[in-house]
């Protein structure tokens, strides 16, 4: 479960300044909802994948992610 700033907080900063998970997880939550985004939401998915590419692609920043995630058993 992602734990972090949430989209409100993001939206005032540039994409330069998100946390490499941040990027990922907003990547992965709009791409499942990208039939339903409008333009903006269009846009700022845009915006991510392009941070995200301009720090060497998805391959790179998943490694951390990966090793962040911890699953909770209730």
């Amino acid at each position: 479960m992602y734990v972090g700033r949430d989209m409100t907080e993001l939206s005032m900063m540039p994409k330069s300044k998100w946390r490499e998970d941040e990027l990922t997880f907003f990547h992965h939550s709009l791409q499942q909802i990208m039939p339903y985004l409008n333009v903006e939401g269009h846009v700022i998915h845009r915006e991510i994948v392009e941070e995200i590419e301009a720090r060497g692609g998805l391959m790179h920043l998943e490694e951390p992610l990966a090793n962040s995630i911890h699953v909770q058993h209730d």
